[in-house]
């Protein structure tokens, strides 16, 4: 009678316009499968049991629903990483499930000490680390797959830029340890390939810039004659070709100029165990839930794989960051937030 009427404030932003659940449901489901490894199927079940009836079929939506969101921040974490000066390189299964070849699909990863970023192709071949690692110029570093070194010269032998190569010296270290309960002389290389390790240790426990310093110096001067040392016993050492030990020698000789590139690159790290840090998440998913059911699984698989544990490494609580990038791409789609963005100044 009056004119008046009943307004309501505004709900809380959704997924989908319309939609039922909140992005918080959304980015819950999102880190029991992928930071806690809980399929899908499990977490139905536990739903239940807190009263709420959902299916798997929805759960996945949220998932998908909150991946289209994200996919530019996905985008800019790897466009990101290409940039770094130095980046670690590395793969590991993940099966396509119910899909023939299912066993040749690989998560490709890229690090560096604050930022992984995954992509699962259909292979590991030349074409799939080129898709990965597209027109990358820094130095990269990997184990002795032979890839690398491929797409490297093919990209020389078309006179495009390409990046310089680096070796592990853990996967070195791994087989002289695979070798030594047969061939106890093995364990002198391990024990010179620890002294470097431990040279590595000295320079950490310094600030900066003594750190860089005490670093560059101790590589060329004790490294050097530690690395001299090593390639003088595995000269030294003629065994059967096809044993543990003549296994392990002719992996470090065919290695060897990249193994030597950190003498004289003091941003090169010894290894690329902090890619293998970077994959364990995604090996013990593949344990849990065995790989993904579509190729459209295997994009939202590498991204939250990427964007949790990329927020892992800089100290931000994954949650909070999944929820706070959602919220920014949800009020202005297309919007990038990387989990560094949300540290304190």
């Amino acid at each position: 009678r009056c004119g008046g009427c009943v307004e309501t404030a505004l709900g809380p932003p959704k997924l989908t316009a319309g939609g039922r659940y909140s992005v918080a449901f959304a980015v819950g489901v999102a880190l029991a499968k992928y930071a806690d490894h809980l399929p899908l199927a499990r977490q139905v079940k536990q739903m239940a049991r807190a009263g709420l009836t959902v299916d798997t079929q929805t759960l996945w939506d949220q998932l998908a629903a909150l991946a289209h969101h994200l996919t530019p921040t996905h985008d800019a974490l790897h466009a990101f990483l290409l940039t770094a000066p130095v980046l670690g390189a590395d793969e590991t299964r993940w099966p396509l499930l119910g899909q023939p070849g299912a066993s040749k699909w690989h998560a490709w990863a890229l690090a560096t000490p604050d930022a992984v970023c995954y992509r699962i192709a259909g292979s590991r071949s030349v074409a799939a680390a080129a898709a990965v690692l597209r027109d990358y110029q820094g130095w990269l570093i990997a184990d002795g797959y032979a890839v690398y070194p491929a797409l490297r010269d093919q990209h020389a032998a078309a006179r495009a830029p390409t990046f310089r190569l680096a070796h592990c010296w853990a996967h070195v270290r791994r087989k002289f340890v695979e070798a030594a309960p047969h061939y106890s002389e093995a364990g002198e290389v391990v024990r010179l390939i620890g002294e470097l390790y431990a040279l590595e240790a000295r320079s950490r426990a310094l600030p900066e810039p003594a750190r860089t310093a005490e670093r560059e110096a101790g590589r060329r001067t004790e490294g050097t004659a530690l690395v001299a040392a090593i390639r003088a016993w595995c000269m030294a050492h003629p065994v059967l070709p096809e044993s543990a030990l003549g296994k392990a020698i002719r992996y470090t000789l065919d290695l060897w100029p990249g193994l030597t590139a950190f003498l004289t690159e003091p941003a090169l790290p010894l290894d690329t165990n902090h890619v293998e840090r970077g994959i364990r998440a995604l090996a013990v998913g593949r344990k849990n839930h065995y790989g993904s059911r579509s190729e459209r699984g295997t994009r939202v698989a590498a991204l939250f794989y990427s964007l949790i544990e990329s927020a892992k490494l800089v100290g931000v609580e994954p949650g909070a960051y999944l929820a706070e990038a959602t919220h920014r791409a949800i009020a202005t789609p297309g919007t990038v937030t990387l989990p560094a963005a949300l540290l304190a100044p």
